[in-house]
């Protein structure tokens, strides 16, 4: 069983490589940029959610091969996992709803300052970071810690391919709310 869950944390890793490997092209080569992707239909989209939807499949087959294998033994760690869980699956959860699943899939539709986006620009991403810390901690797995690492630093990067496409989409609009509201807290 080892041996699987170790290919299952071997595929993670990879996903979530090229993940970070994209949104970091999509910085350096903002005119070639894989994220936000071009359309609906493009490889860009389709590979970007294979490959993310794909690392969070795994992700919850590692929460469950590999809990409690780590050095954390103690029920501490549900007493400070649980609450940061809860709090940024709600924060993630509000921005998509304040946005909508076709904003949230990197489509363009209207520029969102309301909800959780009147305090940050990245509701989601600063949610799902406290999420996957959250349920690292509860997991107690050095394969998630990895895992979660390499998203985190997905989820840092990705708004800095975003913001030169929402400039070029929503101009004057996206940069007085660029100067109003800070990119993560």
């Amino acid at each position: 069983m080892r041996d699987v869950t170790f290919a299952l944390f071997v595929a993670d890793v990879v996903l979530l490589a090229a993940l970070l490997a994209g949104a970091l092209w999509s910085v350096a080569c903002p005119d070639r940029r894989v994220w936000p992707p071009p359309s609906r239909r493009s490889w860009r989209y389709r590979l970007t959610w294979f490959c993310f939807d794909g690392a969070f499949a795994i992700s919850v087959v590692l929460l469950v091969l590999d809990w409690n294998t780590w050095m954390f033994d103690s029920p501490l760690r549900l007493i400070v996992g649980i609450p940061l869980t809860l709090t940024g699956g709600m924060l993630a959860l509000w921005g998509i709803r304040t946005v909508g699943w076709k904003i949230t899939s990197g489509q363009r539709d209207s520029l969102v300052s309301t909800g959780p986006y009147r305090f940050t620009r990245n509701p989601q991403y600063v949610g799902d970071i406290v999420f996957f810390v959250g349920v690292g901690v509860i997991a107690n797995s050095a394969f998630l810690w990895t895992a979660h690492l390499l998203m985190t630093l997905v989820f840092i990067v990705a708004p800095l391919t975003e913001e030169p496409w929402l400039e070029e989409q929503y101009g004057d609009a996206y940069r007085e709310y660029r100067r109003r509201v800070p990119r993560f807290l």
